[in-house]
């Protein structure tokens, strides 16, 4: 991929993640982290809608840094890229001075980068090495976990991480195979997840047979929930005051969790029953959003990948604790 097909490349509801960030970023010398760069296509709707504001760039792969390195390259020493997996944010924001910022922005799943490299693993439709590495520095891949893993760790991964209710009759299945031959390649494991899956669920609605399997790798191999987990609530404590948050999450794992740590950083601190509400104890966050927002029809037509998003923002309303 060159750098122009990246800048062509049009993020998942841009223009309205522009919508709820830029107020808190009209000041001079406002900082917003985004925490999940990819091909840099938020940050430029950012930095282009807000001249005032400074950004930070976190991701952990990076040849995605290179790419959108190059695409933010008219925006000069306003960007500051970091190579990171986003629950360093408190490092990262330490390591630079900057333990405040005015906004938060995480786009979480896969980048179209990582989707359209075939050699990355992460499609199903393509016969590809089964690697799935976000930073394919580190040593942990899904062929490792598919041929080494326990069978019931990997029952364990695919119901817990891909929701995946034939966890157990696709684990007997890929343990047998493994005995035979150990998995490299995608095609074989795509087949023997169809084989495995009775025919009636197969065919039913719900997408591709693999889908929650490769998905559940995936998530295995990068820790995906773990780091949420840990950048969520240090990217709430990261906002100043009238400071904005926002989550493009992919499915109910990623969701949920977004959900649950928006929803309580916006209740009320104090012990309940009291008349008044002390200093100091009240919600920190107001939601944005009512629920979690969908991209429109006409986006998810021009592009498909948007069909599973579901947006979450918020704004501090009192300092943190």
């Amino acid at each position: 991929m060159q750098v122009v097909q990246a800048a062509r490349h049009v993020p998942v509801l841009r223009d309205r993640i522009t919508d709820l960030l830029a107020p808190a970023l009209a000041a001079p010398g406002s900082v917003f982290v985004d925490c999940t760069l990819g091909l840099g296509g938020h940050t430029e709707a950012l930095l282009t809608r807000c001249p005032e504001a400074r950004a930070i760039g976190l991701d952990r792969d990076p040849q995605a840094l290179a790419y959108a390195a190059e695409r933010l390259a008219p925006f000069g020493d306003r960007v500051r890229f970091v190579e990171a997996v986003y629950d360093e944010l408190p490092e990262v924001l330490t390591d630079l001075g900057t333990p405040q910022v005015q906004a938060v922005l995480a786009d979480l799943g896969l980048s179209s980068l990582q989707i359209d490299r075939a050699e990355r693993g992460f499609a199903y439709a393509t016969d590809a090495p089964l690697d799935m590495r976000m930073d394919a520095q580190q040593p942990l891949t899904a062929a490792v976990v598919l041929n080494t893993y326990p069978p019931g760790d990997l029952v364990r991964i695919l119901r817990g991480y891909g929701e995946e209710r034939f966890a157990d009759r696709i684990v007997r299945a890929i343990v047998s195979e493994r005995d035979r031959e150990p998995f490299d390649t995608s095609a074989r494991l795509v087949e023997t997840i169809a084989g495995a899956i009775p025919a009636a669920a197969r065919h039913a609605g719900g997408g591709h047979p693999a889908k929650r399997t490769f998905q559940a790798l995936r998530i295995e191999v990068n820790r995906e929930l773990t780091a949420l987990e840990g950048m969520l609530p240090a990217a709430i404590a990261a906002l100043a005051l009238g400071g904005r948050i926002a989550v493009l999450a992919y499915h109910s794992l990623e969701d949920r969790a977004v959900k649950q740590a928006l929803r309580t950083a916006s209740e009320s601190r104090a012990p309940r029953g009291l008349p008044v509400v002390p200093p100091g104890m009240g919600p920190e966050l107001q939601l944005l959003t009512r629920g979690a927002e969908k991209p429109s029809a006409t986006e998810i037509t021009e592009n498909p990948r948007a069909a599973s998003a579901r947006l979450r923002a918020a704004v501090r309303i009192e300092e943190a604790r």
